[in-house]
């Protein structure tokens, strides 16, 4: 029976890190049992992820629907970039950090709802939140994430290249101006003069030429400095806000661990309370039997006392027992 590759790498890639290697070798051992040696040697090859990496998987596979449009959107960004488009670098900037935000808090949804996952406070959302954003800069890591096979957490530094101006040297027509003067030199003074006149008019004409072109690469550089200025604004307002939500994350992490810490002290004195509470209940149950066997003592000896009081106050008895 052929192994379904595919859906065994979905099961092995779901598997958290720390069980991964495990759960490989068996699934090895099966398909040389199914007499299937070159796809063992496929799956023995697979590498075990990251917790990051794990956790970026997970929510590829489990949510794909989330991640599909990390290529459209990391396409978009590569185009508006390249082509120093301001606002639409500045509209995608935006769209990419609410997409970033969303797909994090749901990677800490899905790690919550598994109890294999590490706690909240352990959790590499960073990490996470890093690969994210590179595969919102680069489509082959989108690609990569999209699949769910991811072996680590990725970084990436701003958003691809920033594009040069492709400058194109304007050549004027003097040189077959002048060409044209050199085949009719030669010829009688009376056309040296409107040759030359002609010489000057197409040096001017190439000059203008020349100047007109020259004027029109200074407007577009100027035009693609302004749009550069855009865009390495709108990249450093990006850089500021994903400090800043790095940050509060940063912050969050700590409360939430400080606030696990103190639910595990109320907890330990929670257990301190009740064992206490269980002895004071067995003191008091111990109080409440001595106290009853000495309030049946106390009637006993109360009871025979009245008994010696009786026999001393009756006369008759006495006499009898003196005669």
């Amino acid at each position: 029976m052929a192994v379904d590759e595919s859906e065994l790498a979905r099961q092995l890639y779901r598997t958290p890190p720390d069980r991964f290697v495990a759960a490989r070798d068996a699934a090895v051992a099966e398909a040389r049992r199914a007499g299937d040696p070159a796809t063992a040697r496929r799956i023995a090859g697979w590498k075990r992820p990251t917790v990051a990496a794990w956790l970026v998987n997970l929510l590829a596979l489990d949510r794909p629907e989330l991640v599909a449009d990390l290529g459209p959107l990391a396409e978009a960004l590569r185009t508006a970039q390249r082509d120093l488009k301001g606002p639409r670098l500045r509209e995608l900037s935006a769209q990419r950090r609410e997409l970033v935000a969303a797909l994090v808090t749901e990677v800490r949804r899905i790690a919550a709802g598994r109890p294999d996952a590490p706690p909240a406070a352990r959790l590499p959302l960073a990490e996470v939140e890093a690969t994210l954003h590179a595969a919102l800069a680069d489509t082959a890591v989108a690609e990569q994430v999209r699949a769910g096979r991811l072996l680590k957490a990725v970084h990436h530094s701003g958003f691809g290249e920033v594009p040069r101006p492709q400058l194109r040297l304007v050549t004027g027509g003097a040189g077959a101006a002048a060409g044209g003067g050199m085949e009719r030199a030669g010829g009688g003074e009376a056309d040296v003069v409107p040759q030359r006149e002609a010489d000057r008019g197409g040096a001017r004409r190439a000059g203008d030429a020349q100047a007109a072109a020259r004027a029109e690469r200074a407007k577009r550089r100027r035009t693609l400095e302004r749009e550069l200025a855009a865009a390495r604004a709108a990249q450093r307002q990006a850089e500021r806000d994903l400090d800043g939500t790095t940050t509060t994350e940063r912050d969050g992490v700590a409360a939430l661990d400080r606030i696990e810490r103190e639910l595990a002290e109320l907890e330990r004195r929670r257990a301190v309370a009740e064992q206490e509470l269980s002895r004071a209940k067995l003191a008091r149950r111990a109080a409440e039997r001595a106290l009853t066997a000495a309030r049946r003592r106390t009637g006993e000896v109360q009871g025979a006392i009245e008994a010696v009081d009786a026999e001393e106050g009756d006369p008759t008895e006495g006499g009898e027992k003196a005669d």
